[in-house]
């Protein structure tokens, strides 16, 4: 199977991990899924998906691959970007951890 970056080394790769507050799990996924679809049609995404823990439902992680930085801080600056950002603030159990990676082999 070939993943985006299989083809393309010079992506820019973001994984957040999101942890919602006890009672809230419900809440952030439907937040963290509403922005998927917009998301997915802005220029320079090539791949965004949503992932729950299995282990730990109260974790969210965004698997991401965007052209360059460029595109991802488009990405942050758009109206549904921002408005997830605004609701999850209620609703994070602390702050959104992102690793920014790019493949090395």
């Amino acid at each position: 199977m070939t993943t985006p970056t299989g083809r393309d080394h010079d992506l820019l790769t973001i994984i957040a991990a999101l942890r919602a507050k006890p009672g809230k799990e419900q809440q952030l996924r439907q937040a963290a899924e509403a922005v998927v679809e917009p998301t997915r049609h802005e220029e320079g995404c090539i791949a965004y998906h949503l992932h729950q823990a299995i282990d730990d439902p109260t974790v969210f992680y965004f698997y991401e691959n965007w052209a360059g930085p460029e595109a991802l801080d488009a990405h942050m600056k758009t109206p549904h970007f921002q408005n997830f950002v605004a609701t999850a603030n209620d609703l994070l159990a602390g702050p959104i951890d992102i690793q920014r990676l790019r493949r090395i082999t």
